[in-house]
């Protein structure tokens, strides 16, 4: 058997400062289309969490060494479900001030990290 490699990237992305949004984005997560799920797999994603304070979201990505970024969006790009997914999620979701044009999830830099 051939070890796989771990990749994490970590992700910020902030929402509408409103109960009720944050509470219908948290709601669409308890139940996440499988068509979305999916593209996960397909793409090498091995797992992914979302963690929320306040508005602020974190997302944690760990994927296969063989992932891309840019090939997952470009195929997430043709597929109607992802799009219409992102439409949907749009709504209660807010771009990071530092935030390039059309970017959502903001990729971060990791500053530290300590394992035994």
């Amino acid at each position: 058997l051939i070890p796989i490699t771990v990749k994490r990237y970590c992700f910020a992305l902030d929402l509408q400062p409103d109960p009720e949004s944050i509470r219908a984005y948290e709601k669409h997560h308890e139940a996440v289309w499988p068509e979305i799920l999916q593209t996960f797999e397909q793409a090498g994603i091995s797992a992914m969490e979302i963690y929320r304070i306040e508005e602020r979201l974190f997302m944690i990505m760990d994927t296969e060494d063989h992932f891309s970024l840019e090939e997952k969006a470009f195929h997430d790009a043709q597929n109607p479900f992802v799009q219409k997914w992102e439409s949907l999620m749009w709504e209660y979701q807010v771009a990071l001030p530092t935030a390039k044009p059309n970017e959502k999830w903001v990729l971060m830099r990791p500053i530290f990290h300590w394992k035994a």
